[in-house]
């Protein structure tokens, strides 16, 4: 039996959509910014809500509008008439997603809201719908050609392109960055290469701090009591003046026979490098990876001369930091 070969399908499914996203980019209104703002404002929960496939959709969109600081579930549309309408409050936001607008199960939906004077955003694509005159803000989507003329397959993934652009576009208007999202995605790859220089950096009693004028003989105990095959020198004052690694050690001993009596301040390497305890652990690794080395001290950017953590390669690798 012969195969078919039904990339050709494909294509043409993939092509709809495309020029649906098209049609979509072209079709933002003001509507849209009106939309932003107003979500981002929200003090309560966005709610979202549609049927069938559009009821898919409004899952995902709320997924993504929590995932990146905007509070937000989805509704069965079904469920609402039986009690479920008692979850949303005159704070919240309404968002209602139906391609048609006529939705039945949805009317209920939108009368409480509508009632209850509750901030209803539709995203439908028909004027003459129930959804449409109903809503407060009006995103409309326009009209499609679906896979074979039936599947709806063009209008959601108009549906989802819209959801994820409000959903980035309010998480702009929050300044809502990296470190925040990483507060709500701990898990994972994801989460570890969000993963900042505070979360892994060695701190208190177990960084290798030694004075300026201290005697190599004695630095040598701290350097091997600490493990870390390095030392961070600083003055009086605390301040960070250099660091000496034990390969600095290892050639300034093979050329002088004085190395126990040396000032540590003698061997230092002076104004080491470091990086800010707030910058991605990814960010100090290409940092050791581009400079050679496998140590970087750690600041806070409110003070940079003084040294609050170290962070050593093995460490950022162990966490799964690439």
């Amino acid at each position: 039996m012969q195969k078919k070969n039904y990339i050709k399908t494909a294509k043409e499914v993939i092509n709809l959509e495309i020029k649906a996203l098209e049609r979509l980019k072209k079709n933002l209104r003001n509507s849209f910014n009106l939309a932003v703002e107003k979500i981002a404002n929200c003090q309560s929960k966005i709610i979202l809500s549609g049927v069938g496939k559009s009821g898919l959709i409004a899952n995902k969109i709320a997924a993504t509008m929590s995932s990146v600081g905007s509070p937000a579930f989805c509704l069965s549309a079904s469920d609402s008439s039986h009690g479920d309408l008692g979850s949303i409050s005159k704070k919240d936001i309404l968002i209602l997603i139906s391609y048609s607008g006529k939705s039945e199960e949805l009317k209920n939906i939108i009368q409480y809201a509508n009632r209850n004077k509750i901030l209803l955003i539709g995203i439908m694509s028909k004027k003459d719908s129930i959804l449409y005159k109903a809503s407060d803000i009006k995103l409309l989507i326009p009209q499609v050609v679906e896979s074979e003329g039936i599947v709806p397959t063009s209008s959601t993934t108009s549906q989802l392109a819209l959801g994820d652009a409000l959903a980035i576009a309010v998480m702009k208007k929050k300044k809502f960055g990296k470190l925040d999202f990483k507060k709500i995605h701990p898990a994972g790859s994801l989460g570890a290469q969000l993963r900042t220089v505070e979360d892994i950096m060695i701190t208190g009693n177990k960084i290798p701090f030694v004075n300026e004028n201290l005697k190599m003989n004695k630095a040598l105990r701290i350097l091997t009591q600490k493990k870390l095959g390095i030392l961070i020198i600083t003055n009086k004052k605390r301040e960070t003046k250099g660091i000496i690694t034990d390969g600095q050690i290892r050639r300034y001993s093979q050329n002088n026979q004085n190395l126990h009596t040396t000032l540590v301040k003698k061997i230092m390497t002076k104004k080491p490098i470091g990086i800010d305890k707030d910058a991605l652990a990814a960010k100090a690794l290409a940092l050791m990876n581009g400079k050679k080395i496998t140590s970087l001290c750690v600041y806070d950017k409110k003070n940079k001369n003084k040294t609050i953590g170290v962070i050593h390669i093995h460490d950022v690798l162990n966490s799964n930091i690439s």
